[in-house]
């Protein structure tokens, strides 16, 4: 057996008295801070929840068709979202689906500036990059329980969790993107006369904006990979319907949520990724 030369509750007991410090202080000041976007949350849920099936359907298509241009795609894509209604979760899957919007855009609000920072300035890089290894191999459960004690069960902790899992790709490949533009292009437009800000936003930004979907791709799926976890928390939806199957052992009930999220996922991992191919042949 290893010598423990440091032992564990020794190590856990700041942590735990610094949360604790926190909760007791500040938690009424972060939950008054937060209460827009649980606002914010319970407005997108009771908006996709109470328009017509035949509507959101409908934005779907159209999102399909201004990725693919293609009808038959789009057609497909409003097919499968259709499927859900059919085998009867679309209220859940509507749930699910304004929580991961929300999350996404968030994630996408916060990442996309971290990515940029990271990429213009070398001590942002080197402080960011093992955060971001934490966040990405850290296990949920274990950052959801400070957010749960900060902010109680329910839709709020289940957006911060999500954000926090979710947001790495984007920062990433936004980052990756911007670094991978050519030298020989920067250095044109220099010789234009252009400043850094419209490097930035003229030429970086458009170049990489192939990597920024592909990123936005890859944060929609981890998000939508939380949805099981966030319904242990208290928010409804097709991760709680699969809950439900393992609490009381209904195999059926489980296996059709489960094909619930793998159509969401497919419909959402088709659209963005015919969104960054059709930004990739623009930029070439």
């Amino acid at each position: 057996m290893f010598p423990e030369l440091i032992a564990a509750r020794d190590l856990q007991r700041p942590i735990d008295d610094f949360v604790n410090g926190l909760v007791t202080q500040y938690s009424d000041v972060l939950r008054a801070l937060t209460q827009p976007l649980l606002d914010l949350l319970v407005w997108s849920d009771g908006l996709l929840r109470h328009s017509p099936w035949w509507a959101v359907v409908a934005v779907i298509m159209g999102l399909a068709w201004l990725g693919s241009r293609a009808w038959r795609f789009s057609l497909a894509m409003g097919a499968l979202l259709c499927l859900v209604g059919a085998i009867g979760l679309w209220e859940a899957a509507m749930q699910t689906l304004s929580l991961m919007i929300v999350a996404v855009a968030f994630s996408v609000i916060i990442g996309i500036p971290l990515g940029i920072a990271m990429a213009s300035f070398r001590w942002v890089r080197a402080v960011m990059l093992p955060v971001l290894d934490v966040m990405q191999t850290m296990p949920s459960f274990v950052y959801l329980i400070p957010v749960v004690m900060l902010f109680n069960l329910g839709k709020l902790a289940a957006l911060f969790a999500t954000v926090i899992y979710a947001v790495p790709p984007v920062i990433r490949l936004t980052d990756l993107g911007i670094r991978l533009v050519d030298a020989e292009v920067l250095e044109a437009s220099r010789a234009f006369g252009a400043s850094r800000s419209r490097q930035l936003f003229g030429v970086q930004l458009p170049l990489a904006l192939p990597n920024i979907m592909a990123g936005i791709n890859q944060t929609t799926m981890m998000a939508l990979a939380m949805v099981v976890i966030a319904s242990m928390i208290g928010v409804r939806g097709l991760g709680y319907e699969v809950l439900q199957g393992i609490n009381r052992l209904q195999v059926g009930r489980g296996l059709l949520a489960g094909l619930g999220i793998v159509i969401l996922a497919i419909i959402f991992d088709r659209i963005t990724q015919r969104f960054g191919r059709r930004w990739q042949v623009r930029g070439n």
